[in-house]
């Protein structure tokens, strides 16, 4: 009888803990949840998620969870979740919405997930946000939804009746980025850059390269006919990587899909229709995403130490960790190994220890070089940072390491 009155005694402080998250309508219908928003006053946040999507579980899992995240989405939203693939495992809740799905697929062109959609209590379209984030900065991005001079689509209802101010165009091109709403971006850049008599300037050739997404693009013929003009106010190497990543993006990376691709011969074409152009770089960071797409990793092993050899200086804490996390996955050359330990320990330290993923990739790494007590102490100050199905997902890892098992597949 004891234990079962300690249990009742515990049941309100599991109730409140779980309450301090972001709460999601998991049973009501979409007709139910505008409702609600409407009669609540509140604006209405739909979480567009795929099952396959991993941003999508760690903001599930670890983000939403969090009492200060709860505190602003459950004061300011009414909050669900809306899943846009489907799958064999489909509730009959899930199946209720895909009539919805396809609907907001329709009106709003769902291209990247998460992507979130924010209404308007009255039910109208305000705002939207394309990608996760850690909790303060998505709060943030979450906060223009509540402010009629910060919200996307309020905002482009006022370029559609035809505001050409240089300044409201030139953020207009930028937050139609933000939202991946690419056709308007670049219509808004276009009519932004339109009105500059000076396309030189610091800004302006900074606006060009972020809306050179094409050859067809103003910055593109810029960028690769004057890259001695454009590097002289932007830096050097700024124009070629520009150019170079369209040049890619349209003459090579359509041909990989295809098995028999050879990136060596693709890029020998390129290089030769763009003698001027630079693609040593792009080129060799190509071939590493060929390799690890083939699952080639008797070639990728030996490019992606000669990749780190030279440009290592210049690689981000996310690419050293991912970089690292492949080779601890499928390489087992001791030397690539304790490689990937450095390029790993370098993540860590520019994270001051608080990115958790980039802790689990250094305590794998550690362990499989036989650091076991060293391992075991980075997964678990990384497990100390996570909460819900990601923490369940590294305590697993702990387990093995403690109890001597391989953490990785042979």
């Amino acid at each position: 009888m004891k234990k079962i009155i300690n249990l009742l005694f515990l049941l309100p402080l599991i109730v409140a803990a779980q309450e301090k998250g972001t709460h999601f309508e998991e049973s009501l219908s979409w007709d139910q949840v505008k409702a609600k928003a409407k009669q609540e006053n509140k604006f209405l946040l739909v979480d567009c998620f795929t099952t396959w999507c991993g941003p999508c579980k760690y903001m599930a899992s670890t983000i939403f969870p969090q009492e200060k995240v709860g505190t602003f989405f459950n004061k300011n939203f009414v909050n669900v979740s809306v899943q846009f693939d489907k799958t064999d495992k489909d509730s009959e809740h899930v199946k209720s919405y895909y009539p919805v799905v396809d609907e907001l697929n329709k009106d709003y062109g769902i291209k990247a997930y998460p992507t979130f959609l924010i209404f308007a209590p009255s039910g109208e379209i305000v705002h939207r946000i394309v990608g996760g984030g850690q909790a303060d900065e998505f709060i943030a991005r979450a906060e223009k939804a509540l402010k009629p001079e910060t919200q996307y689509y309020t905002l482009l209802k006022k370029y559609e009746a035809g505001d050409k101010d240089p300044v409201f165009l030139k953020s207009m091109a930028v937050a139609a980025e933000d939202a991946y709403d690419q056709v308007n971006a670049n219509k808004m850049a276009d009519a932004y850059l339109a009105t500059q008599s000076n396309l030189y300037t610091k800004d302006n050739l900074e606006f060009l390269s972020k809306f050179t997404t094409s050859s067809q693009s103003k910055g593109f013929q810029i960028m690769l006919n004057e890259p001695e003009k454009v590097d002289a106010v932007l830096g050097k190497g700024k124009a070629a990587e520009v150019v170079s990543n369209v040049i890619l993006q349209e003459e090579v990376y359509p041909h990989l899909r295809s098995p028999q691709a050879n990136p060596d011969s693709l890029l020998a074409i390129v290089q030769a229709k763009y003698p001027k152009v630079d693609l040593s770089k792009k080129g060799d960071m190509l071939k590493l995403q060929v390799y690890q797409m083939k699952k080639d990793w008797a070639s990728f092993q030996p490019a992606v130490v000669a990749y780190m050899e030279k440009y290592g200086t210049e690689v981000t804490p996310q690419m050293l960790n991912e970089f690292a996390w492949t080779v601890f996955q499928n390489c087992k050359d001791p030397d690539c190994i304790a490689s990937a330990l450095a390029w790993s320990k370098r993540s860590v330290d520019s994270s001051d220890s608080k990115t958790p993923a980039f802790l689990d990739t250094y305590a794998n790494l550690l362990y499989k070089t036989g650091k076991k007590e060293e391992a075991i102490a980075m997964e678990q100050k990384a497990i100390d940072q996570l909460q819900g199905e990601e923490k369940a997902q590294y305590q697993t890892t702990l387990d093995k390491m403690k109890k001597g098992e391989k953490t990785w597949v042979d």
